[in-house]
Order: C-alpha cells, then structure tokens, then sequence
C-alpha cells in the first residue's frame, strides 16, 4: 500500500473515532486534581472501565493530576483541556518497566489517543535524581554509565508498543527524565500540532519512530537536548516505513532529524518537507545505516535550518562484524542552511558534548564504506552558508593524503567523526551515481580547503555550482580516485 493510501485510512480511522465516543469526566472516578493525591489507580480504573464500556475520552478539567505508569487501552483517549497538567510521580517505585519506564504505556491496543491543549509534566530532572539516589543505595541496579542512569530506566512520558490506530494530537509533552515519546512497531499513527519541550535531563529525543508502519508527524514543535524527531530501527526483521514528517520545528543539542542510529532492519519511504530547525547542535539531517540495515526512497525537501552545526550527514558503517548497510535513493532538494562559526546550541540547558576538538568546522557529507557503498542521491537547488577560516593547523589533511582520513566503520556516527576532513563544503567518498544541481556553497572567512572534495566516487554529474570565497573560487572541486565525473556550468 502506497504512503498516501497509508495517511488516508490512518486519517479517516482516527478522525471518525472521537464523534463516537463518550466523554467521562475524572470526577466521576475520584480522580483529584489537586497535585498531591497520587491518582495511578484511580485513572487506571477510569481506563479499564471507559475500554470495557465501548470506549470514549477520560476527560481532564483544569487541575495538576499526579500519577504513577498507567496503561491505555484500546478504545481510550486522554483528552486534556487547556489548564490540565498531569504530573509524573517523583518516586521510582511508582513506575512499571515494559523495557522502558513510562508514564503512560499502551501495549497491543487500538484505536487510542492522547488529545488535548493540557501538557504532560514528567518532572525530569528530579526523578532522575530520586532514580540516581535509588542506586547509590543499591536498591535500583542499572550500568550507571557517564553518572546517570540508563534511559530506560528512567521514565519517558509515553511507550507505545504495537498499536494500531493511534492519535496524538494538540498537547504539550515537557521535562522528560529520558526519550520524551516513543512509537514501537505501531501502525496508523498521527501526530498533529503538539508541543515537545524536553531539556530537564540527557537523551530527551523528542519523538522517537521505531519500526513502524505509517506515521504522520505534522504542524509541532519540538525542543528537545537530544534528537528533534528520530527514527529508528531496532529489529532486523522489521522496517521503519511510510514516515511522513511536515511542517514541524525543531531545535536540539543533538541533531534535527536523524534516522538510523539504530539501523538493524530498515528505513522506507520517508518523506520530510517544509521543516525549519535552528539552534541545532549536530546535522539538520542525517541518515544512517551502521547497523546493517538500509535505508532507501527518502525524500527532503522545503528544509531550512539556521544556526545549526551541519547540513546534511549520510553515512554507512559496520558496527556489527560482518553486517554492512545499505543506502539508496535518496533525495534532499530546496535546502537552505547557515552554519556558525561557534556552538550553536551555547547557552542551553544541556549542551552537545565537545567532543573530536580541535578541528575545522565539518562539511556536509556523504560516506560509505570501500565496499558498501552510497547510491543514487541526489542534491538539489540548496544552498549552505559557511563561516570558512580553516586552520591548517588542525591535523590537516592535503589534497595529495586522502588516505590519511579514517574509515572507522565502527564508530558511533555523527559528522564530526572523521575529524579533520579535506573539504570545506561538500565531502563525498565510496559513493556512486550522485547528482548535484543549482549547489550554492559560500563561507565567509577564507578557507585554505577546497569546497568539494570526491573520493571513490564514480557517475557524477555537478550541474550549476556556485562557489563563493575570499580567494580562488574558481576551482571549487577535487577529485581522487575517482570515475565518470562531469561538471556543467
């Protein structure tokens, strides 16, 4: 079934939902709304009963509700209006673990929602360190790794597991102590105009897409310390497909949209238009397939990102012995980005980490391996503005030792990992049949790098380049190793 018939029935199953349902009031179950009486049964009650009485909306007035994991059931929405907040718990052992921890949990369940103009509070930073607490005293055990508790130890605000038919829509979702929101192997999911304001504490991801089957994410804004909007691919049987994202903003001290990370199945007809990001510490896209999946038929397009510390990140690795990945098919076109010279995300809560420091700012890149390598991507009518003044001081890397750059096929993958790269613009290496059109590159500072550099690329073509910077401009591509290239003015 084709992604636009995908969006249709997901609309129309979910829309036709609510003119069904019943509302019931919190007040009819004893829930308070007073932010000190934990509600956790009381709300779990509520839940079971609406489900077990042909479905309907558990209804929030105005008032702070205070509760521990509860689980949605199919049938159910929680529908909070404007002035309703409801409040994670403090307390660890008010929490239930299906692989994660959880505020709100729907495992094997239909037609559910979670709907409102009230806000999801999870008090992030100070269960984290209630969590924190628990395991210096030894009753909660968990690696501890880099002094904080794993993320999924601690709670995210809500893990949808294997739904089918699943509305989120209007509320605000803030101070999550991990990933704030998570979609697993779902189908029919619509995210609209929602608000994500998550920088209490580390691996706040905004939305985090797993292995699902038709996803809609439109009209929301997401401010998030990690990944804005992520996709992901945890089971190698399973692919991340028919992902629709649009008309979103996103800020983040990680990287705008990412997907791949988690790359063990696969990434399928994805497509992204008309997002803004700004303030972002890492890419505005990247996309990944490390982990021996693949990613193929994705589309970005209306993109503009200001202040954000990378354009674009294409990257295949081997992080699993004998497991390459595979990318295809991609196209990122009316592109606009403005890369700073300093930290983009300076000043913020939770900063990025400084990390492979000293190096030249990066550009953007596309890389695979010697023997997996990047096809049939293409580059259209974008434009990337540098802040340039390289220092060759840093590690650098000539024309003439272009295999002096690492390949670290195991390395965890962010642009920043190869270090210093010869190219100040455009990097490309082990890629074939890439085609760049209406490219405008220009940093501000002279740069002693040129603009593009190719390594290991064969079938090329550059169409309508233009290069911008103090100095030579003129040649503004390097090839090596390379085959089958063909520049048009």
């Amino acid at each position: 079934m084709s992604l636009k018939n995908y969006l249709i029935l997901a609309l129309l199953t979910i829309t036709c939902l609510p003119s069904q349902a019943k509302d019931y009031r919190t007040s009819l179950f004893g829930i308070h709304s007073d932010g000190i009486t934990l509600n956790t049964r009381s709300i779990q009650y509520a839940i079971d009963f609406i489900s077990q009485n042909g479905g309907g909306r558990l209804v929030f007035n105005v008032g702070r509700y205070l509760t521990g994991s509860i689980h949605l059931k199919s049938n159910v929405t929680l529908h909070f209006e404007e002035g309703a907040v409801l409040l994670g718990s403090l307390n660890p052992w008010d929490y239930d673990k299906k692989v994660w921890t959880a505020i709100v949990f729907a495992h094997d369940q239909q037609n559910i929602g979670i709907t409102g103009q009230g806000v999801i509070d999870g008090r992030g930073r100070y269960i984290a360190r209630n969590i924190v607490d628990m395991i210096h005293k030894g009753l909660i055990k968990d690696l501890f790794r880099q002094d904080r508790p794993e993320a999924e130890t601690r709670p995210v605000l809500a893990y949808i597991r294997n739904c089918e038919n699943v509305n989120i829509k209007g509320v605000t979702m803030q101070n999550s102590s991990s990933w704030v929101q998570i979609y697993d192997q779902c189908k029919n999911v619509a995210i609209d105009s929602i608000t994500v304001d998550s920088k209490a504490y580390w691996n706040n991801d905004g939305i985090d897409i797993v292995d699902c089957d038709g996803v809609t994410v439109t009209n929301s804004f997401i401010d998030s310390d990690d990944d804005g909007i992520c996709l992901k691919s945890h089971d190698a049987s399973k692919v991340c497909k028919n992902i629709l994202v649009r008309n979103c903003t996103i800020r983040s001290s990680a990287n705008g949209i990412k997907f791949g990370t988690a790359s063990y199945g696969g990434f399928s007809n994805v497509k992204i238009y008309n997002v803004k990001i700004f303030d972002t510490y890492r890419s505005a896209v990247t996309l990944q397939a490390v982990d021996g999946g693949f990613v193929e038929n994705v589309i970005v397009d209306s993109l503009k990102a200001y202040n954000t510390g990378n354009a674009i990140f294409l990257r295949i690795g081997e992080r699993m012995k004998g497991r390459k990945g595979r990318m295809e098919n991609v196209s990122i076109s009316n592109m606009y980005v403005e890369v700073p010279a300093t930290k983009p995300d300076a000043g913020y809560e939770y900063e990025g980490p400084i990390e492979d420091m000293p190096r030249n700012i990066s550009p953007s890149d596309i890389v695979g391996m010697p023997d997996a390598i990047i096809t049939n991507v293409t580059l259209k009518n974008i434009e990337i503005k540098m802040p340039g003044g390289g220092n060759p001081m840093f590690a650098k890397i000539g024309l003439d030792e272009l295999d002096k750059v690492p390949e670290k096929p195991t390395f965890y993958p962010e642009f920043s990992m190869f270090d210093e790269l010869p190219a100040w613009g455009l990097y490309i290496r082990h890629a074939k049949d890439i085609k760049v059109s209406n490219l405008t590159l220009s940093c501000e500072k002279k740069d002693y790098r040129t603009a593009i550099v190719t390594d290991d690329l064969h079938g090329a073509t550059f169409e309508g380049i233009k290069v911008t910077q103090p100095g030579n401009s003129k040649n503004y591509i390097y090839t090596h190793k390379s085959t089958g290239i063909v520049t048009k003015k």
